[in-house]
This record gives C-alpha cells, structure tokens and sequence, in this order.
C-alpha cells in the first residue's frame, strides 16, 4: 500500500511514496505495470519489475534495519518518513522515468549506505538480489542524497537500441 501516488507535470516521470511494511514491494511492481503500460512499454514489465521488487526490499530491509529499536518490532512501530523531514531523512520512494529508448527506475530510501554485491553464496537465502538487478537491467548505480541515497537501474526498450558502451556503468559518491 503505497502513502501517496504523486505523477510529476511531466507524464514520463512518476513516482511513488511507499508506506514501510513489506507490501510496498507489490504496490512497487503494480505501480511499475500502471506506468509502463501507460508508456506502452509492457514489454518491459518483467525486468523493471524483478529490479524494483529486488531493490525496495533493500530499500526496506536496510533502512528498517537501521531503525533504533527494529530488531523484534513491528514495522509499523517505527516513525518512518513520508515525506523529507527537517532532519533530512527521505521516505522509500520509487520513480519510473522514461526518456525513448530507455527507461530508469529509481528506489530512494533513508540510509545513506550504499549497496554492496555480495558473493553469491548458493545455500544463502539472501544476498543474490544485486547480482539479479545487474543481469535485468542495462546498468545500475547509487548515488547519496542528503538524508539517504537513490539506486537506480536503467532498462531500453526494444524499440530501441544503443551501440554497446563497453561494459555496465556503476557509480557511486
């Protein structure tokens, strides 16, 4: 359940709050269809939605995570943020931004630790999901905010095509 749908003047900018509670990955990647849809890109669905399930769980797990007293709580019982605070601390949010051929979703959360890809370890049940937001999309990176950080993944459509770049770009602060 998403706190607030926000669409931008510009309709090839989107973006969503998502309330801190684990059914903010599904508002995330029904938020995705809506969007991709409306652009005419379902063909995309698949990949943008595994990338922004996988990096709203991140967004979720570590800023959660990183709450003072989170270890047995509800998540409920935490005084997340909807909207940037005076203290500058940033709600999850995710934004769907097309541009022809390409289409970025970004996931803002929080924390402002960047994302770190883990040896996959094949009997871990976590750890895989940056390695699964690497082999989706195009590229992906992170950049801090103040208050938290965005990472973003960048998809093309099929309508069009960018001469290979040399390898996928990561950048970080």
């Amino acid at each position: 359940m998403s706190t607030g749908t926000a669409l931008a003047v510009d309709p090839h900018v989107v973006t969503c709050t998502l309330a801190p509670r684990y059914e903010a990955v599904r508002t995330a990647r029904d938020f995705a269809r809506t969007a991709l849809q409306r652009w005419g890109l379902s063909e995309l669905f698949d990949d943008v939605a595994l990338v922004a399930s996988e990096l709203v769980t991140n967004a979720l797990r570590h800023a959660i995570g990183a709450c003072p007293g989170a270890a047995g709580n509800a998540l409920d019982d935490y005084d997340f943020p909807t909207q940037a605070g005076p203290e500058g601390r940033l709600p999850i949010r995710i934004s769907l931004v097309h541009r022809a051929p390409q289409v970025v979703c970004a996931v803002s959360d929080p924390s402002s630790t960047g994302p770190v890809a883990r040896e996959a370890d094949f009997v871990a049940e976590s750890g895989r999901g940056l390695h699964l937001v690497d082999s989706f999309s195009r590229s992906w990176g992170w950049h801090p905010l103040g208050g938290g950080k965005v990472v973003w993944a960048l998809f093309e459509s099929e309508a069009g095509t960018l001469p290979e770049l040399g390898g996928r770009h990561r950048r970080s602060a």
